[in-house]
């Protein structure tokens, strides 16, 4: 069969979707997240469990704001900064490790017969990722973009759920309408350069917006086995 990666921004409605498309048995349909929520996440190794605990344990969840009065001479003089570029480094190895081991278990479903459908795609989060509030990232994650844009497999098809960047805002209000304007623009000028990319007006009610999906995969489906 094929893969199927349902994409956009925070507020588009793809976990949504995605799972309705899992439970209604219309289609031979394995559902798969690939992102990096692990709380999100129907699979994931226990590594990346691990670490999750571990950042909770720190008191540093992703995307947290540093503890206040911590100085950069202080977040990156001596052995902090030793240690602390070796944890990027356990990171970054353990993300290349679960991403791989979701696309196995994406392979294996497919040759199962399955059409493998991805909550959004790591590819399309990261590979052109815009920094948050222009914050300064570590030096791994222009690593972990070029790895994603040179070696990591891209979904058959992929489809974009767009939506003006205010009324995402107002369905999930946990970034700026400038970030998600910002992260609209990304995946656009991603799907300029991505084949199989279908765009979906997500600003519909959520009914037309599920039918449209389906009708594309068929689609997809039937030129496939053309």
């Amino acid at each position: 069969m094929f893969s199927v990666a349902v994409i956009g921004p925070d507020g588009a409605g793809k976990t949504t979707i995605t799972r309705q498309l899992a439970s209604s048995g219309e289609l031979p349909i394995k559902y798969l997240y690939m992102g990096i929520n692990i709380e999100s996440s129907n699979v994931a190794l226990p590594t990346s469990r691990l670490i999750e605990w571990i950042k909770k344990l720190r008191g540093r969840r992703s995307g947290a704001p540093r503890p206040a009065g911590t100085s950069l001479h202080q977040r990156s003089s001596g052995s902090g900064k030793s240690r602390s570029r070796l944890w990027a480094l356990v990171k970054l190895c353990n993300r290349l490790a679960e991403e791989w081991y979701r696309q196995y278990l994406s392979w294996r479903y497919r040759r199962a017969g399955a059409i493998v459908v991805y909550d959004r795609h790591f590819k399309f989060d990261f590979e052109r990722e815009e920094s948050r509030n222009g914050e300064r990232r570590p030096w791994t994650d222009g690593l972990h973009r070029w790895f994603l844009a040179r070696l990591y497999p891209a979904p058959d098809l992929v489809i974009y759920l767009d939506a003006p960047a205010e009324v995402l805002y107002a369905r999930k209000q946990e970034a700026s309408i400038a970030y998600l304007e910002a992260r609209r623009q990304a995946f656009l000028r991603q799907g300029k350069v991505t084949r199989n990319f279908i765009t979906v007006n997500a600003n519909q009610p959520y009914e037309t917006v599920y039918a449209e999906v389906v009708r594309h995969i068929k689609n997809f489906q039937q030129t496939r086995r053309r």
